[in-house]
């Protein structure tokens, strides 16, 4: 289903000039069933001006005649001239001042002295530096590796605290998933307590002596 503009708004007026029910309408304004019920009763949208979607030329006459007459047809709107306005643009490649990016390799030390489970593609995106520039840095062939010292890139003002934590959460995350597919290291096996040592039984006791026995008769 194509995203369309105003859809609160089209489904107040497709409650009240259509025969559709609410699951047709709900599928073609993305919303719940239950929310255009909530429409129809009043409870929801109660301030909103209806906004046909035929003459705004988000659906066609002929989709909603077919959609009335079929009440399991399912609409499927015009894609809009604005679509794109509702599209979340993609985050290109981080940007760093010029001021900064002298600061780079001292942030990529920090990564790779502290968070060896940080990928190079996780430090590129964050840093705005390329994954050579990461392995130079690692492998102290950098030209300028006898400078570089490890320093925390929130400190140096490459990114915020929040991200990085983020950051280093997922990939400890992702670390700890790769490790358990890999089986990690096999547990040694238990084991058994050995079987306490029976105590010794108490010697037979013979018969009580008697003064007869020790001293002899008279």
């Amino acid at each position: 289903m194509t995203n369309i503009l105003m859809p609160k708004a089209t489904a107040v007026w497709l409650v009240d000039n259509t025969s559709l029910s609410f699951e047709q309408i709900a599928d073609f304004c993305g919303l719940h069933p239950l929310e255009v019920r909530g429409i129809a009763d009043g409870d929801v949208a109660r301030d909103i001006r209806g906004v046909d979607p035929v003459t705004g030329g988000q659906l066609t006459r002929e989709e909603l005649d077919k959609a009335q007459a079929d009440e399991n047809y399912r609409m499927v709107a015009v894609v809009s001239r604005h679509a794109d306005l509702l599209t979340k643009p993609k985050s290109g490649p981080k940007y760093t001042p010029v001021s900064r990016r002298q600061d780079r390799p001292d942030a990529i030390a920090w990564f790779v002295r502290n968070h060896p489970e940080v990928t190079d593609a996780q430090i590129a995106k964050m840093l705005g530096t390329t994954k050579a520039t990461i392995e130079s840095v690692r492998n102290r062939t950098h030209w300028n590796s006898q400078n570089i010292k490890p320093v925390d890139p929130v400190t140096l003002g490459l990114t915020g605290q929040v991200e990085l934590d983020e950051l280093v959460r997922k990939a400890a995350e992702k670390k700890a998933r790769d490790d358990a597919k890999k089986g990690g290291p096999a547990l040694q096996p238990v084991e058994p307590e050995a079987a306490p040592e029976p105590e010794p039984e108490p010697e037979a006791k013979g018969p009580e002596p008697t003064a007869e026995s020790v001293f002899g008769r008279e």
